[in-house]
C-alpha cells in the first residue's frame, strides 16, 4: 500500500542527495552533446532498474530483527554524510566525460545514456540510501516510487536547466546540503531506535 508521507520524504531525501551526484553531472554532460529526450530516456530506464535493485536489497534487510536494522540504517546515513563530504566534484566531472567519450561510438544515444547512468548509479550514495530507507520504513513500494520520481526529476532538471541552476546551486552548496541531510537523518534514526530500547517510565 502506498504511503504519501513516505513517498514525499523519500523524494526530498533522494532529490537533495542526487543533485550534486555524479549521475546528475553525467546527465548534464550528456545533454550538452545530445538531444535531451534521448538522454532522459536512457537515464530514466537506468534509474528505474537501479532503484528496483535498491528496493530489493532493502526488502531483504527488513526480514532481519527490526532494532538492529534501524541502528544500522542510522549509522549508514552517517557514513553517507562522510562520503558526501569527501566527494570531489571536479574529479567526478572528468571521469564522467571520459566515460561518455568511450561509450558514444556507433551506439544509439539513449543506450549511451543508459550505460553511463547505470554504471554511475551502481553502488552510489542514493542507491544505498534508498535501500536504507526501505529497511527503515518497511515500505518498499512507497520508497521506490519516491526515489524514482526524485531521480527522474533531477534528470530532467540536469538535461534542460542544469546550466541555469548551476548559477544558484553551486556544487559546494549542494555538497553541504547532502552532508547536513544525511547527518540529520542518521542522528534521528539512531535516536529513535535507541529510545525504543530504553525502559518506559511508570
Amino acid at each position: 500500500m502506498l504511503s504519501l508521507p513516505i513517498i514525499l520524504s523519500t523524494f526530498g531525501i533522494i532529490f537533495v542527495a542526487e543533485l550534486p551526484d555524479k549521475t546528475a553531472l553525467a546527465a548534464l554532460i550528456l545533454a550538452t552533446r545530445y538531444r535531451a529526450r534521448d538522454v532522459i530516456a536512457g537515464a530514466w530506464l537506468a534509474f528505474a532498474i537501479q532503484t528496483l535493485v535498491a528496493v530489493a536489497a532493502g526488502s531483504v534487510l527488513t526480514l532481519l530483527p527490526e532494532t538492529p536494522i534501524k541502528v544500522a540504517s542510522g549509522l549508514g546515513f552517517l557514513a553517507f554524510a562522510v562520503l558526501a563530504y569527501r566527494r570531489d566534484e571536479g574529479d567526478e566531472g572528468e571521469k564522467e566525460r571520459e566515460r561518455i567519450a568511450q561509450g558514444k561510438a556507433h551506439r544509439p544515444i539513449w543506450l549511451v545514456s543508459f550505460l553511463v547512468i547505470f554504471a554511475a548509479e551502481w553502488g552510489d550514495l542514493t542507491q544505498l540510501a534508498t535501500a536504507a530507507l526501505v529497511a527503515h520504513t518497511g515500505s518498499p513500494v512507497s520508497v521506490g516510487v519516491g526515489a524514482i520520481l526524485a531521480l527522474w526529476t533531477v534528470t530532467v532538471m540536469a538535461a534542460f536547466a542544469g546550466t541555469s541552476a548551476a548559477k544558484f546551486l553551486t556544487p559546494q552548496l549542494l555538497k553541504w546540503m547532502s552532508v547536513f541531510l544525511f547527518t540529520a537523518i542518521g542522528l534521528f534514526i539512531l535516536y529513535s531506535s535507541l529510545h525504543e530500547l530504553l525502559p518506559s517510565e511508570g
